[in-house]
């Protein structure tokens, strides 16, 4: 019998022999949050910090009651179904679990999760070995995804990765940062999403929505554009992003804001009418901004993205001469006739509106390049100018060894508090898998991972740290990791939240 079948025919009898009086005993089953990534990924052989992240970059380990994405995703692990995609029917049958369990039961569906990621995983042939070694399962997590094409799953897998290097902590479950070399396999030759230059707006990417999704149009002659529409997705960025491309999608947005470093994707033409505000007198006169998260969890809403979402509305009020009020920026929920709740009470429209009309600047920011005053480094560091995502002039870079030898960038803090780190550094195949940061915060250094691989070439929050007044090393890139590739060191920046 295979494994499959057999999972299958076991939990069928646990769910009978778990049975009263006819009806599931529910609460028995489902489990906190902890306990079931544990039992599922013992269950399905699959590494638990890595079925923790894939969770968390879908939905912040959050089952938004049961209730399914805008790509028609459930649960914490988002199992979509769809006219193009069968994840939750999929885990259905590898589980033996009914659908609305799957989309109620946390446990369940973290559960169902593990059985269709091991699935792509035996698809790939990883061996009982190979399972052992997260970096491994690169490929498998790229198809769980189900993008819509090569570069839209590296740029899936690439988010869950990233929350292994720096950690995450939500719902009571913790990943601590660690080092994984993320094999990507068939999806390295994939080019990353970074392309500015095709953009109407200059800091955006553009990957373009299916053409069934938007209409052509010549606005601003046909249509006068005199609105911004903010939404919130209820999906992961690149989630968002890969529906937009799926012509059953009948639905689109013209940028999409990813939440932990503010990074802009442009889909739609601002000349083109893209269907974001179910309104048709809105879709002609208006440009969607769609914003990654979810509704009622306002742990999506970061300043990297409040600040870069405002940066662009800005930019398309002066160019469009649209006003920069409340009554011309809008909520999805502002539209006639709306229907969604969407950006909702967690959206912070104070602080947006003060970062549109330019104010609300953090209180105190500085940078720090390889150039500068406070940047110390042995002389084990080159310095190159071959990338030109360089923040300034040059780079350093060194090899890894099993000693620290880290650069050193010093500031001068002025208050104890909470601060934002950002780091800057080109991206390159050679450079590090996983390259370590340093950060002197308050309670001892804590060390975050980087995979400099990808990424590069803009600003790259790495987290936000207590630090005690003072000026000392704030921020290290250490060569000690079995990351391959040279380590590099360009530019952080420490902005007082």
């Amino acid at each position: 019998m295979s494994r499959v079948r057999l999972a299958a025919l076991v939990t069928s009898v646990l769910t009978a022999l778990l049975l009263i009086g006819g009806q599931p005993a529910l609460a028995q089953r489902d489990l906190p949050l902890p306990a079931a990534f544990a039992k599922a990924a013992a269950a399905h052989d699959v590494p638990r910090d890595l079925l923790v992240a894939l969770g968390y970059a879908e939905t912040h380990l959050d089952n938004h009651r049961g209730e399914p994405s805008a790509s028609g995703g459930y649960g914490v692990m988002h199992l979509v179904s769809n006219p193009t995609t069968k994840a939750l029917e999929k885990a259905a049958e590898l589980t033996g679990l009914p659908p609305q369990q799957l989309k109620a039961e946390d446990s369940a569906n973290i559960m169902g999760g593990a059985a269709v990621l091991r699935a792509h995983a035996d698809a790939l042939g990883l061996d009982e070995a190979a399972r052992k070694d997260e970096g491994r399962w690169y490929e498998a997590v790229a198809k769980y995804g189900n993008a819509a094409s090569p570069e839209m799953a590296r740029l899936y897998a690439d988010a869950v990765y990233e929350f292994l290097g720096l950690g995450l902590s939500a719902k009571g479950v913790t990943v601590k940062p660690h080092e994984v070399k993320a094999e990507r396999g068939q999806y390295e030759a994939a080019p990353q999403i970074q392309a500015l230059a095709a953009a109407d707006y200059p800091n955006a990417t553009w990957v373009p929505a299916s053409s069934s999704n938007y209409r052509v149009s010549s606005r601003e002659t046909s249509y006068n554009i005199d609105r911004v529409v903010i939404h919130v997705t209820q999906g992961s960025y690149a989630g968002t992003i890969s529906w937009f491309q799926n012509p059953s999608a009948q639905v689109s947005a013209h940028y999409v804001v990813k939440s932990s470093n503010g990074a802009v994707t442009q889909m739609v033409r601002d000349k083109d009418v893209a269907w974001h505000a179910g309104n048709s007198t809105y879709n002609n006169r208006s440009i969607g901004i769609e914003h990654e998260g979810w509704v009622n969890d306002a742990s999506w809403f970061t300043d990297a993205m409040y600040r870069s979402s405002a940066a662009l509305t800005k930019w398309l009020c002066e160019r469009y001469g649209i006003p920069k009020d409340r009554t011309h920026i809008i909520g999805h929920n502002q539209v006639p006739g709306a229907t969604h709740t969407d950006p909702g009470s967690h959206w912070n429209w104070t602080t947006y509106m003060n970062y549109v009309t330019g104010g609300g600047t953090p209180s105190w920011t500085t940078t720090v390049d390889n150039a500068s005053a406070g940047f110390s480094a042995g002389a084990n560091w080159g310095t190159s100018t071959f990338s030109t995502q360089r923040y300034g002039a040059d780079y350093r870079f060194a090899n890894p060894v099993a000693a620290s030898d880290p650069a050193w960038y010093q500031a001068s803090i002025p208050t104890t508090g909470t601060y934002r780190i950002e780091v800057w550094y080109p991206d390159d195949p050679g450079y590090n898998s996983s390259a370590p940061y340093i950060v002197a915060a308050a309670g001892g250094n804590q060390t975050v991972y980087v995979d400099q691989r990808s990424g590069g070439g803009a600003w790259r929050s790495i987290g936000t740290f207590s630090l005690n007044a003072g000026t000392y090393n704030v921020v290290g890139v250490s060569r000690w990791t079995s990351g391959t590739g040279y380590v590099i060191a360009d530019a952080v920046r420490i902005s007082r939240l």
